[in-house]
């Protein structure tokens, strides 16, 4: 079956005053309809560079993409204009951050901020986009929309303001979602509760999900592949249960051996 998102020899350079930094050295992984992949690794590993260079979102300058190409259905994205790479942002390819608060607007009502994304996209009304906001709202478990809604990021907590962030993403029924550490700032509590939120919203929309993430315990309930960066450059990949009950490179192993795990008594 071809890949929804081929990643095939991807290089990324940060070109500083007096250096080059390699954040991305010939990284390729692929993607299919309704898979969820892992990119798991440190950071530093590149993963979060390799990640957002989907959508071109690396700071240019100094960022530079130094070879390669990212297809997205056979387009290859890295060529694509400003203009032809907006129609894909939050439509096609949709992404979550780590850090909602830095993410959301402070100066703008949350609604108003899910509700933009079907007006950039499409000849949608005022009040159409309204009611899919607060659907979307709804459908990620933010109580009473209504009154979220017309509040502002300031006033929701961190795991509400999380939700937002995914019903944002999701509003444009993406066929791909990149999740960046969704979870880091979060609690634990609260990290449970956007992971089930993001398993169920997978299944029930079909799309295919790239989760970056240094958590293993995520990967092992959550994806079918993962990919181990290490240095900028993937050092295994694979099916998960084979990578976690056959690890081949000795960083995988090393990873694997520093996840907490509860033994019995």
């Amino acid at each position: 079956m071809k890949p929804l998102l081929e990643i095939d020899g991807l290089s990324v350079d940060f070109r500083l005053d007096t250096s080059t930094v390699h954040a991305v050295k010939g990284v390729s992984l692929q993607v299919s309809e309704g898979e969820t992949l892992a990119v798991v690794g440190e950071s530093g590993s590149g993963k979060t560079a390799t990640a957002l260079s989907v959508l071109r979102l690396n700071p240019a300058p100094p960022c530079v993409y130094a070879g390669g190409r990212v297809l997205f259905d056979g387009r290859d994205l890295l060529t694509l204009s400003e203009r032809e790479l907006g129609r894909i942002r939050g439509h096609d390819i949709a992404m979550v951050f780590q850090d909602p608060m830095t993410s959301l607007d402070p100066l703008q009502r949350v609604g108003a901020q899910v509700a933009e994304v079907l007006r950039h996209h499409g000849d949608v009304s005022r009040a159409s986009a309204k009611e899919a906001a607060l659907a979307a709202l709804d459908e990620v478990g933010i109580p009473d929309p209504e009154l979220r809604y017309r509040q502002y990021p300031h006033e929701l907590s961190g795991g509400l303001r999380q939700r937002v962030m995914i019903a944002t993403a999701l509003v444009g029924r993406p066929r791909l979602l990149i999740a960046d550490e969704p979870t880091t700032a979060l609690d634990v509590t609260v990290q449970r509760q956007i992971l089930d939120l993001l398993v169920a919203l997978q299944q029930k929309h079909g799309m295919a999900v790239v989760l970056i993430t240094h958590d293993l315990g995520v990967v092992a309930e959550t994806a079918d592949r993962v990919v181990v960066m290490n240095e900028g450059t993937v050092v295994e990949s694979g099916d998960v249960l084979d990578i976690f009950d056959h690890p081949a490179d000795d960083y995988t192993r090393r990873l694997l051996a520093a996840t907490p795990r509860l033994e019995s008594a």
